[in-house]
C-alpha cells in the first residue's frame, strides 16, 4: 500500500481495497468482419451465459448477393458442432476436410448463420469454389429478417445430404448428415411442376419467360 508505505497480503485494512480499472472488451475477429449492413441478435441465452445468436438484415439485401468465402480452420475432424448451423466440408489437394470454428477468433461472421429448416425460411444457399465456401441469397431479403441457409443441389450431393431440408426444430439428428428423400418440393406457380431444388425451378421458371 503506497498509503502506509506496506507490502500486504491482499487489500490494506486501513485504506480499503484498489479500484481495479478493467481493460476495453474487444470484439471477437468474427464479428468484427460482419458487414455494415448485417446485425447479430442474441435469440435465447443458455446456462453459463452460452449466447445463441443469429444473423440480420438491416437493409434490403438483393438476391445473388454473394457473402465469403466462409473462414475456419481446416480439419479432419469436426471438433465444434451446433446443430443449428451447417457443418461444412471443402476438398482440398485430394482430400475432403472439415471447415471448423471452434472460437470466434478463428472464424468469420458467416459462421453465425443459422441453418434453414425449410424452404420457407431459406434465404441463402452455401456451395463450393475453387476450394472455398460461399453464401449466396435466393432471393431478396427484406430488413429485421434473420439470414438462414442450407447446401446447394451440387454441394448437397458432396456433403451426402438432402438437396432440399425439411425438418422441425424437434427432429434434428446429428451430423454428418444423412441422405433423405426431398420433400416438400420448389412448385412452379405457372405450371405446378414441382421441383427438388431452388436452381432447377429457377431455370424452368426462364424457360415460362422465353416462351412468353
Amino acid at each position: 500500500c503506497e498509503d502506509c508505505g506496506k507490502s500486504l497480503i491482499g487489500e490494506c485494512k486501513l485504506h480499503g481495497p484498489l479500484i481495479r480499472a478493467k481493460d476495453r472488451v474487444i470484439p471477437s475477429r468474427a464479428r468484427l468482419t460482419l458487414p455494415h449492413y448485417l446485425t447479430l441478435r442474441v435469440l435465447e441465452l443458455r446456462a453459463g451465459n452460452q449466447q445463441i445468436l443469429g444473423v440480420f438484415a438491416k437493409k434490403v439485401i438483393q438476391k445473388r448477393t454473394q457473402f465469403g468465402p466462409y473462414v475456419g480452420q481446416l480439419s479432419t475432424k469436426l471438433t465444434c458442432y451446433d446443430e443449428s448451423r451447417l457443418v461444412l466440408q471443402v476438398l482440398k489437394d485430394g482430400g475432403k476436410y472439415f471447415l471448423d470454428t471452434p472460437n470466434e477468433d478463428c472464424g468469420n461472421w458467416m459462421m453465425f448463420v443459422r441453418l434453414a429448416r425449410n424452404q420457407e425460411e431459406q434465404t441463402l444457399v452455401a456451395y463450393q469454389h475453387c476450394g472455398e465456401v460461399y453464401f449466396t441469397t435466393v432471393k431478396p431479403i427484406e430488413p429485421h429478417t434473420e439470414l438462414k441457409v442450407w447446401y446447394a443441389a451440387d454441394y448437397a450431393k458432396f456433403m451426402e445430404a438432402s438437396a432440399v431440408f425439411i425438418k422441425e426444430e424437434s427432429d434434428v439428428s446429428p451430423l454428418p448428415p444423412v441422405v433423405k428423400e426431398p420433400v416438400d418440393p420448389w412448385i412452379c406457380s405457372s405450371c405446378g411442376g414441382t421441383f427438388a431444388t431452388f436452381a432447377l425451378l429457377e431455370s424452368h421458371q426462364c424457360i415460362h419467360k422465353d416462351r412468353v
